[in-house]
């Protein structure tokens, strides 16, 4: 058996995990259509989905009801959960690949403490925002200020980290933990003035949701997060190479300050955007990446389509039994992936645990 296996060419082995990425890429493609459609069946109203969709397809018009749940309160749902789902898996795929470690996601560099600050500003202080103000944003003013709270601790831990034209990983590491310390003390004083409804407020953007989900907050997180989405392969082959470390990265004609400063503002407009409109989801941007790399490795020309579809999947999944678990009520989907995230995470922390301590 060692001789047969001695005879076989590498290329063989490649091939074969090439062939199973695209394979499962295909797979996952299937499984989110039918995945979406079944999310737009589920809910306190109960929508005979597949059975509207074989009445469309012979002409037969929907009710005025069916409509109004499916195309104003479903739909843009569904929407918002494919996108923040793939935004927040590919961006984790995205972090663990530039710092090269499993254990890595979005909040390394300040996307989720910035988001957070943010949205706690505009719920608490907004009220003290002039009238006119406060009537241009409205409903937005929570989301516009996650992103731009988001944008700004990227922006700031990208201009620390870099000293002469290169970027230290390290340091954005490090100076991630302090600006999320700070971000949480200022947070902490904002909740401590905060009122009784305010602070029921916070407490739910923090669990995160998609109950919330408009057409108009589709709209406005869509370009930011497809744009992202879009320009993620175009990072595969340096995600790849830096695997090997910056150095041989650099050897191999990788411009790897552009491929960080390019992959750094890639992430923080999907994870902004996507936090902004559904609040603080866990566990998404650590957990997909690392299943998909038990099935079909590490190759990120496969590994970042994969990721978008799997988030999309997983967070539809977690929206539809927030849905049914509290029926009528809606319960907060954070908490659905944190339960099934948290046991994950630890898995990966012990499996990973001779890497940490070396």
């Amino acid at each position: 058996m060692a001789e047969i296996s001695q005879n076989i060419p590498k290329a063989h082995f490649a091939g074969d995990r090439q062939q199973r990425g695209r394979y499962v890429t295909i797979a996952l493609s299937i499984a989110l259509v039918f995945t979406a459609i079944n999310s737009l069946g589920v809910g306190a109203t109960g929508l005979p989905i597949w059975e509207i969709l074989a009445r469309f397809l012979n002409g037969i018009g929907l009710t005025h009801t069916e409509s109004i749940v499916l195309f104003d309160i479903r739909m843009p749902r569904m929407v918002m959960g494919v996108l923040v789902g793939s935004a927040l898996s590919v961006s984790g795929t995205i972090m663990q690949g530039l710092f090269r470690n499993p254990l890595a996601d979005p909040g390394l560099i300040g996307v989720g403490s910035g988001a957070a600050l943010g949205a706690i500003i505009a719920i608490v202080l907004g009220s003290y925002l002039p009238a006119q103000l406060a009537a241009t944003f409205g409903p937005s003013l929570v989301p516009f200020a996650a992103f731009v709270g988001a944008w700004a601790t990227t922006l700031l831990l990208y201009r620390v980290s870099t000293r002469g034209g290169r970027t230290s990983v390290a340091v954005m590491l490090l100076a991630g933990i302090a600006v999320g310390a700070l971000s949480g003390a200022v947070s902490g004083i904002l909740i401590y003035i905060a009122d009784d409804s305010e602070l029921r407020d916070l407490t739910f953007w923090g669990m995160g949701s998609l109950a919330g989900a408009t057409w108009t907050k589709v709209w406005v997180a869509a370009p930011m997060i497809l744009i992202a989405l879009l320009s993620a392969p175009a990072l595969a082959r340096a995600l790849n190479a830096m695997a090997l470390g910056e150095t041989s990265a650099m050897h191999m004609g990788i411009n790897v300050q552009r491929m960080k400063r390019f992959a750094i503002l890639a992430v923080a407009g999907a994870t902004g955007a996507a936090v902004a409109i559904s609040g603080g989801i866990g566990f998404v941007g650590i957990v997909v990446p690392h299943l998909l790399r038990i099935s079909i490795g590490p190759d990120h020309r496969y590994l970042l389509p994969a990721s978008a579809l799997l988030g999309a999947i997983i967070l539809l999944i977690a929206d539809m039994v927030a849905r049914v678990a509290v029926a009528p009520s809606d319960l907060p989907i954070g908490i659905i992936t944190a339960i099934l995230g948290g046991p994950f995470f630890l898995y990966i922390l012990l499996r990973n645990r001779g890497m940490l301590e070396a």
